[in-house]
């Protein structure tokens, strides 16, 4: 079984139990947990919820991209459509959750991982945390609300996390806005006890302490310099002659040409909203037709099923991506807008 569901004391625990496949998100794993959750909204018996996850690689480091990429490449494109549509409706469902939602985020956690996780009201990370949305690496764009986490972050953390799928450590992630606690991971089973015994969510913030600070805050000031530029060619342009620069460029320019112009523009509607079902929506224009008329599938494949790391995107550079280009790719979705 890839998903454990139980109530426990005074808790509903989630448990993901793939963690051979780094605790990829099964379309399966999303509709069972959102069932659990329906399930436990009026149940005066589960005071909060805990989700976890096996293994110490990964809490989840996405979403399940062989299945995306297997329906996609033989054409079915609406399999990935219902994926999308029913995982958004369950990162929406987290985000107002009238419960106490405390996430155990170790290792890796990215992508679909950080839709049921990172929406909760108690996000705790530790030593081992890697945070990051690296979807325009595979031809996506940041989703399942991400770009709404990345909006609010501070300054414009957002574009460049975005866009450069930049790895958070716990103190990043915090400054960023994408988890709340740090508690050592050794301190963790017995956080789970005492929420079990108690349902009581001040036993997380009981444990936290401060990290020590992480390379992000370092940055803020040159990211913030260069990510306000109305364009990511502009974006580009305006890097420095240096190594973060060089870095910074690099990265952008391994994802996706059509991803990361879309994601900027995506971050800053979210920016403008700060309302997650308008940002899933805008998300859901993107994915939906990402198999069909943007890089998804050929991404997947260079990363993930060929491993040649070696795209071949639409668009060979980010500069042949034009206003018009974004504008398409973020207008009604296919079948229409999706409703949460």
């Amino acid at each position: 079984m890839s998903i454990r569901i139980r109530k426990i004391g005074r808790i509903g625990q989630i448990t993901l139990q793939r963690p051979e496949a780094l605790n990829a998100v099964t379309y399966e794993m999303v509709l069972a947990i959102e069932s659990a959750l329906d399930g436990w909204r009026d149940d005066e018996r589960v005071a909060c919820v805990l989700i976890d996850a096996e293994g110490h690689k990964a809490f989840s480091a996405g979403g399940d991209l062989q299945f995306m990429h297997d329906t996609a490449s033989n054409g079915d494109f609406e399999a990935g459509r219902t994926f999308w549509r029913d995982e958004y409706r369950l990162n929406a469902k987290i985000a107002a959750y009238p419960k106490p939602y405390i996430a155990l985020c170790q290792g890796f956690t990215m992508g679909g991982g950080v839709g049921v996780s990172l929406h909760g009201s108690h996000r705790v990370v530790g030593e081992t945390s890697k945070i990051a949305m690296p979807e325009c690496a595979v031809g996506l764009v940041p989703d399942v609300g991400g770009t709404l986490l990345l909006a609010r972050a501070p300054g414009r953390l957002g574009e460049y996390l975005g866009v450069t799928g930049y790895r958070m450590n716990a103190s990043d992630a915090i400054l960023a806005g994408f988890a709340d606690y740090f508690i050592p991971e050794t301190e963790w089973s017995g956080l789970t006890e005492a929420l079990i015994e108690t349902g009581d969510w001040s036993a997380v913030a009981a444990l936290a302490r401060d990290p020590e600070d992480g390379p992000l805050l370092a940055l803020r000031e040159q990211v913030d310099a260069h990510f306000g530029e109305d364009t990511l060619a502009e974006i580009l342009a305006s890097l420095p002659d240096d190594d973060w620069g060089a870095a910074t460029a690099k990265s952008i320019r391994a994802g996706s040409p059509l991803s990361t112009n879309c994601t900027i523009e995506l971050v800053r509607r979210a920016r403008e909203s700060n309302d997650i079902r308008s940002a899933l929506q805008q998300e859901y224009r993107f994915t939906s037709r990402s198999a069909s008329e943007g890089d998804f599938v050929e991404g997947i494949r260079a990363a993930i099923i060929d491993k040649d790391r070696n795209p071949h995107w639409r668009h060979g550079r980010v500069e042949d991506v034009t206003a018009q280009m974004v504008t398409a790719m973020l207008s009604q979705a296919p079948g229409g807008d999706i409703e949460l």
